[in-house]
């Protein structure tokens, strides 16, 4: 089982900035893809973004675009996503996930990302 270690989230006014980290407990030639989830309350987890491991192509939801980077470190199996000109509705648990190479997946625990005005 994959360990997923998150940071990085927290409380930030509308129109601030966040920064999601997130290392994985496995080498970097053992994953496939990273990215983040999020789960706002009442509602479903839904995909934020994603970045494959080795072209390092990135994925993103229609909402965030323009306004979310995700990038790795491929060396360290760590995954970052940078969240620019927040809004309300930004304001979910952030989930990390990994899909291995062979096959499997991993959830990280949550980081909390409130925005308020």
């Amino acid at each position: 089982q994959v360990q997923l270690e998150e940071s990085g989230g927290g409380l930030v006014q509308d129109g601030g900035s966040l920064r999601l980290s997130c290392t994985a407990s496995e080498r970097p030639s053992n994953i496939y893809n990273m990215g983040w989830f999020r789960q706002a309350p009442g509602k479903e987890r839904e995909f934020v973004a994603s970045i494959s491991w080795s072209a390092g192509s990135t994925y993103y939801t229609g909402s965030v675009k323009g306004r979310f980077t995700i990038s790795r470190d491929a060396a360290k199996s760590t995954v970052y996503l940078q969240m620019n000109t927040l809004k309300a509705e930004d304001t979910a648990v952030y989930y990390c996930h990994v899909n291995k190479l062979l096959g499997g997946d991993s959830w990280g625990q949550g980081t909390q990302v409130t925005v308020f005005s």
